[in-house]
């Protein structure tokens, strides 16, 4: 009965999408899908009365639609009512678990990037990082969504991850979860006159928050900055208008972005109409295997449009648009529509954003002459008339060298040198 009643809707369906249709001959395709549908009432009623277990329809049919979706890309799924909520608080800006942004790959969970700031970002997880085991379970066999809400729980509570990373051995890590509160921008000013702006995540209202802090910063100064450092590493993306939002804010004209579907006369282009707020000012953009999605759209659009020098290492190369479909009181279906391309026409999907200047992460460290000597030693060197000026130097040298902990970090020392250089070409010319 149950075999009967569901190929009843299943065919009743597919007889009315195919009434819509211009061409009423039946193809030997259409012939097959009867078929098919068959075979898929067939295989759920089998399972329904012989599986070791009880399971229920619900089960059944939102795991064969989830396994339908999953089977095209990594990307697209079917979100229950449970995971719908989630997915909404992300882009809010708010919610519960790790704090990381993950993908299927060959079937492991494998880590886009751990977010700023986060349980999972303070547990030293990386992208590129595979998850092979949740609180001792292999991962193989899971869904996506299985394993995400394997990791979610209340806050205050642990789960044990097993971790593979490259040219390393299997190690596991616990980590307590949280409430994921995320300051999705961050800015800060670097050697007094670079302003250095973070974005982890494009959430709701980025570019709102980024003009904000800029033209607060911009007031607090005498003297303009000498450039930007755009930090998009370990960003795994959000909402496409954000993207297109923060592009704009350093763009006056030209395309910022467009989206491809399988029907040519459905490709969006998307524009920049706003003004570049800096009016002009040097800009480095930081990427690296982290930077995916929207941070792959705003660093192609600039250096397209040769607005900014990229430098890091290659982006990720999640180059496609998922379109997210409520279904009513069943959650919603996740579809991937359409792919990215940059303004000068390249696909962004498998292939990333190439840095302009390739530069990966490094440890510096300083190298002192022990033996070396300078004029100043000589006994009877001249004095330097202006010592005094010398000595209000050497104060604020020292100052200077407790607020450069950030040189530590090599990728950015880098680009705000770069930024200085800029400065420095465009100023002579």
């Amino acid at each position: 009965m149950l075999k009967k009643l569901f190929l009843v809707i299943l065919l009743s369906s597919f007889v009315a999408s195919n009434a819509l249709a211009k061409e009423t001959k039946k193809t030997e395709e259409e012939v097959n899908s009867y078929e098919l549908l068959n075979l898929f009432a067939e295989v759920m009623e089998r399972a329904k009365a012989t599986y070791v277990e009880e399971i229920s329809d619900k089960k059944l049919i939102e795991s064969a639609i989830n396994g339908m979706l999953v089977a095209l890309d990594p990307h697209s799924s079917y979100l229950d009512e449970k995971d719908f909520k989630y997915m909404t608080e992300q882009t809010s800006g708010k919610f519960g678990g790790l704090g990381i942004e993950i993908t299927m790959d060959q079937g492991l969970v494998k880590i886009i990037s751990p977010i700023d700031d986060t349980p999972a970002f303070r547990a030293g997880l990386k992208a590129g990082d595979y998850i092979t085991n949740i609180d001792g379970e292999t991962i193989i066999g899971m869904t996506l969504n299985e394993a995400v809400d394997k990791m979610r729980g209340k806050p205050g509570t642990k789960v044990k991850l097993t971790i593979r990373r490259v040219n390393e051995k299997p190690f596991e890590v616990t980590i307590k979860r949280e409430e994921i509160k995320t300051q999705s921008v961050k800015i800060d000013v670097k050697d007094d006159d670079v302003l250095y702006v973070r974005i982890s995540s494009f959430s709701e209202d980025v570019d709102k928050d980024i003009k904000k802090k800029f033209e607060e910063e911009s007031k607090k100064r005498k003297k303009p900055f000498k450039g930007i450092v755009l930090d998009v590493r370990n960003n795994p993306g959000g909402l496409l208008d954000q993207a297109i939002g923060v592009s704009e804010l350093f763009l006056n004209q030209g395309e910022v972005v467009s989206t491809r579907a399988r029907n040519e006369e459905d490709t969006l282009r998307y524009s920049a109409k706003g003004s570049d707020i800096t009016n002009g000012l040097p800009i480095v953009v930081l990427i690296n295997n982290g930077s995916a999605s929207a941070s792959e759209i705003v660093a192609g659009a600039l250096q397209d449009h040769k607005r900014a020098v990229i430098i890091g290492e290659k982006s990720f190369g999640k180059g496609s648009v998922q379109t997210v479909v409520p279904l009513g009181n069943h959650g919603a279906m996740r579809l991937t529509t359409a792919r990215y391309y940059t303004p000068s026409g390249k696909s962004i999907q498998a292939k990333g954003i190439e840095p302009d200047i390739v530069v990966h992460p490094a440890k510096i460290e300083e190298f002192t002459n022990e033996y070396g000597f300078s004029e100043a030693e000589y006994t009877n060197a001249l004095k330097n008339e202006n010592e005094t000026e010398n000595k209000n130097k050497k104060k604020d040298a020292k100052k200077e060298n407790k607020d450069t902990e950030w040189r530590k970090d090599y990728q950015l020392s880098r680009a705000v040198d770069l930024v200085k250089a800029l400065n420095v070409y465009s100023v002579s010319k």
